[in-house]
């Protein structure tokens, strides 16, 4: 999956860019846990699918 469609899917989920650390970007959400995503072009889907189910989409 593509970097920036995670973080679309993210931001359409009521998520917001709090920081850009080193080579992740952490996203948060008022009353959830906030997720780290690598920031390469490509996301693995193994690693794509467990930011999704961590911020609750799957």
């Amino acid at each position: 999956m593509k970097h920036r469609d995670l973080i679309k899917q993210l931001k359409d989920a009521g998520y917001h860019i709090d920081r850009e650390d080193g080579d992740h970007t952490v996203m948060e959400k008022p009353g959830c846990r906030p997720v780290q995503i690598p920031r390469h072009k490509e996301v693995n889907e193994i690693t794509a699918k467990s930011i999704l189910k961590t911020a609750g989409l799957k």
